[in-house]
């Protein structure tokens, strides 16, 4: 596998322009995933942001599952999935949360995070912060620490990291 210093990882971003609508241009990460040395780089470029202290990999439906079992992989920890409503079989602990056009919810098992531990949560993408902020507050509900948030791109121009506090933000590419 090729370092991740040697791959331009924007070499594997695709724009797809007026999806999911007029006006907006979506930054389509299948081709990084389609090339084993740039998806193996990529995520050994966010296992380098995943502090020491931290125990498990928290993902977000769907493409931070993607990412997130690929880094807890490397990185020796445990993967639990945040996922959208009636998706998981057990009891779990749910949010509410805000979207531009309306609502939505997220779901976590109630029994997938101890009092204190200490998560990383990961997705592909940090837009306005909606989804990132609920997933956040999902995990301190059930009394685990967010460590860090990773994503592979960042759209800064949303200014989405406000959203996240504290909380220390890494991603690998900036639009």
């Amino acid at each position: 596998m090729n370092s991740s210093n040697a791959i331009n990882f924007r070499d594997f971003i695709r724009d797809i322009p007026d999806y999911p609508k007029p006006g907006i241009t979506f930054k389509d990460i299948t081709p990084l995933l389609a090339d084993g040395d740039a998806f193996g780089a990529c995520v050994s470029a966010l296992a380098c942001h995943v502090p020491s202290d931290a125990s498990l990999i928290v993902g977000v439906e769907s493409r931070g599952f993607l990412f997130g079992a690929a880094l807890a992989q490397l990185t020796g920890l445990g993967f639990v999935p945040v996922r959208k409503p009636g998706k998981l079989p057990a009891d779990v602990h749910a949010i509410e949360y805000e979207l531009e056009y309306g609502m939505d919810r997220l779901e976590i098992h109630r029994d997938a995070l101890a009092h204190g531990q200490k998560v990383v949560i990961i997705d592909d993408l940090l837009a306005t912060g909606g989804t990132a902020k609920a997933t956040l507050n999902l995990v301190n509900q059930l009394g685990a620490d967010v460590v860090a948030c990773l994503f592979v791109i960042e759209l800064s121009f949303l200014n989405g990291r406000q959203l996240l506090g504290d909380t220390p933000v890494h991603h690998l590419l900036s639009y």
